[in-house]
């Protein structure tokens, strides 16, 4: 199964009615700062998609919680989006901000979106076309699905800890100096969800796109394919890369805790771990 395209494959694709495109370029400590490069120039026919207001904080739930799924319904069918359509999700080049959008349209049961490999740059970098002309389309019918097997609760990773189970076994997304405590840019405690493993995020990625799937396999080795897996991050969007990355590695059984590392520190009583695992340093 295929979870991104490239640039090419989009490039055929502009005239067709059946792909709708999504901007989703954002930019951490910047909110504003997406829609405002959107609104410059954009992949012809893309809408724009927001992570703060249409992807959206309460006291739990994390920075990034999941949005008012009936109000993300309505956002879904203003841009023209149906069960039929195929859609396409691009960013700057990061990669993570178009998954967190392929991740809550595949949630909500469509069964056709994609991640643009190299995203916006790499369109940019081979000079195809751009516009600056927003689209309006007839609004559509969304059929919502949910489907509750992608997402993790915040009961399940709090069982999975208290019980210190190796199953489902916890993936942190976050990159190593987040992970050991050492450093914390975001949330008000550092360290990690006890009993996690990291595999950063952007080692699945290679100039902005996606590695292969045996590569994908190759940085979860160690993992049994057979195994649930819950995939965390900061704010439960830099996991989502993770878990498409777990998905091309042929891993079943994936789950999101979309509320992430943010939310487990949002309840005082939670322990957290730091300090490298293999030494036990806490």
């Amino acid at each position: 199964m295929n979870y991104a395209v490239n640039k090419e494959w989009l490039k055929a694709q502009l005239d067709n009615e059946q792909v709708r495109i999504v901007d989703c370029r954002y930019e951490l400590g910047n909110p504003s700062k997406g829609e405002s490069l959107y609104q410059e120039i954009h992949i012809p026919g893309a809408v724009y998609f927001d992570l703060e207001k249409q992807l959206p904080v309460s006291e739990h739930g994390g920075r990034h919680p999941l949005p008012d799924l009936d109000q993300f319904k309505l956002e879904i069918e203003k841009a023209g989006i149906d069960n039929t359509k195929t859609v396409v999700a691009y960013d700057s080049r990061e990669g993570q901000f178009a998954s967190r959008f392929w991740w809550l349209l595949t949630f909500l049961g469509h069964d056709s979106v994609y991640v643009l490999n190299e995203g916006f740059r790499g369109w940019q970098e081979a000079g195809y076309a751009t516009t600056e002309v927003v689209p309006e389309y007839e609004s559509a019918t969304f059929e919502v699905n949910i489907q509750e097997h992608l997402l993790a609760s915040y009961e399940e990773v709090k069982a999975v800890v208290e019980q210190k189970k190796n199953s489902p076994i916890l993936v942190d997304s976050r990159d190593e100096q987040r992970y050991l405590g050492e450093l914390e840019p975001m949330d008000k405690v550092a360290g990690r969800i006890p009993g996690s493993i990291n595999k950063f995020w952007a080692e699945g990625f290679e100039r902005g796109s996606f590695k292969t799937s045996e590569e994908q396999k190759k940085r979860f080795d160690d993992l049994d394919v057979d195994e649930p897996i819950i995939v965390y991050c900061g704010s439960g969007v830099t996991a989502t890369p993770n878990y498409i990355a777990l998905k091309m590695a042929g891993y079943k059984n994936v789950k999101l805790y979309a509320g992430s590392y943010s939310d487990w520190v949002s309840y005082e009583e939670n322990p957290v771990d730091k300090g490298d695992p293999s030494t036990n340093e806490e």
